[in-house]
Parts: C-alpha cells; structure tokens; sequence
C-alpha cells in the first residue's frame, strides 16, 4: 500500500535575530500514491525543511499538509525517513538496527531477521550484518540507514539527499536498486537531491524550487523511470534525456 500528499498553502518562516526568515511560500502539491518524486533546487531554498514537515518533525507557519487524507501533526509509523547523515543506534549491530522497524510493528525474531538480511543484501551489507555501526564507513552507515528504513515497509519513503555521501559506483547501484524496489512495491517516495542526473534518471516527476523562499517553480512528468527494459546507460544516452535534464537545471539556474 502507499499513500498520497496534499500540501495545501504551506508557508514557513524561522524565527531568528532581528525578525522572521521567509523558508517556504504558498506551495500547494499534490503527489498521487506510488509516484516516485524527486526534488531539486539550489542549496538554501528549503527542500529539507519541506521534506521535515511532511515527515512530522516541523509545524508549517501556515496551511496544510495530509497523507493518505490525514493531517500530518507529527510523525508517524507510515512515513519513513532517509536522512543525510545516518542515525543508527551505536548500541546494536547492523542487523538489529535494520529489524528495529519490524521488531516495532510487531514482527516476531526470524521473520524480522530475515527482513534484515534482504534488505542488507540489497545495499550490499550482507558481510557487515554483525557488526557495530561505529565499525562501518560513513558510506556503509548510510547505506545501513537507508535498508533501515526500507525494512520497517513505511507507505511513505522520504529521503534527504541519501546518496551524496556514497562513492559513484554505489550511488548508480543504490539509484537502480530503488528503482527496482519502487516498480516492484509501488510505494510513493519523494527524494531530494542537488543532482540533476539524479532527479531525471530516478523520477517519475520531477519538481525544481526556487530559490528561498521556496516556491515550486517547474513539475513536469518523466517517463524513464517506469521503464525497465533499458539499461541506465541506455536511458541517458536517450536526446530525451539530455532534453529533459536541460530544462530541469534551467529551472534551477532561473
């Protein structure tokens, strides 16, 4: 199951010495249930800060944020969020860290585990099951923060520039496994990433935000996510993609 987001009017402003800071302005969105929607924008105009009211974590200053028609007023078991920097549970290995979602919903030990184990599989941690997060690279650390989050089977997977700390290899190999997972699950997931690249090869739909305050300037669909019988590299080799990408960082550049 996924479920939707309406944002209805949503405007913040952070309190700070010498007055209020404008971060976000009259964003009104609609993201359908098991859309894949990637955020980009220049550094400043507030995707985090967007991304954390969805997520609970912040009050807007005004207007309206619901998923799966519910009022968002602080987090919840159906929203799970990527960080950009991991937070594992320094006390537990990989493995438990990865089952704590299950443990949580109730789940019993093997089935749990067994969760775990695919899920680390899938971000090629299967050798670091064992081990304690501070044993592990701060790529492998995010890379054990993202099956975390995945195992706990959330209907909502929001993720914060999740792969900007990892090498290219593992970046391109985590992109395809999130598609993979994304065709097979249907969930709906909004990713924010600086990476142009990134934002096409990876959405459904693609959104650019001005800079701040934030202000949804560019939505448009994209097709090259959904289609599975081209490889990456066929995919951006596509004129449509460079095409596409072009007006994706004009917006930005706007």
């Amino acid at each position: 199951m996924s479920k939707g987001i309406d944002v209805a009017g949503l405007a913040h402003e952070f309190r700070a010495r010498g007055g209020a800071v404008p971060a976000l302005d009259r964003i009104d969105l609609a993201i359908e249930p098991g859309e894949l929607v990637t955020l980009a924008g220049p550094s400043g105009c507030g995707k985090t800060t967007f991304l954390r009211m969805i997520a609970g974590f912040v009050a807007p200053s005004s207007g309206s944020i619901a998923v799966g028609g519910t009022t968002v007023r602080g987090p919840g078991v159906d929203r799970g969020v990527v960080f950009q920097q991991p937070t594992l549970y320094p006390w537990l290995d990989v493995r438990r860290n990865v089952a704590l979602g299950p443990k949580l919903r109730g789940i019993g030990k093997a089935e749990r585990l067994a969760t775990a184990d695919r899920y680390l599989s899938l971000v090629g941690l299967t050798d670091a099951a064992d081990r304690r997060p501070y044993e592990l690279s701060g790529g492998m650390q995010q890379r054990a923060q993202i099956a975390r989050v995945l195992a706990g089977d959330p209907e909502v997977v929001l993720m914060d520039e999740p792969y900007g700390a990892l090498d290219a290899l593992t970046r391109e190999r985590l992109q395809n496994e999130l598609l993979t997972l994304w065709r097979e699950t249907g969930k709906t997931i909004l990713f924010i990433t600086h990476s142009v690249d990134e934002a096409v090869f990876l959405g459904s739909r693609v959104l650019v935000m001005s800079p701040r305050p934030g202000r949804i300037v560019f939505d448009e669909q994209v097709p090259f996510s959904a289609d599975a019988s081209l490889t990456p590299d066929q995919v951006r080799a596509l004129p449509e993609f460079a095409a596409t990408t072009a007006r994706v960082r004009a917006a930005i550049a706007h």
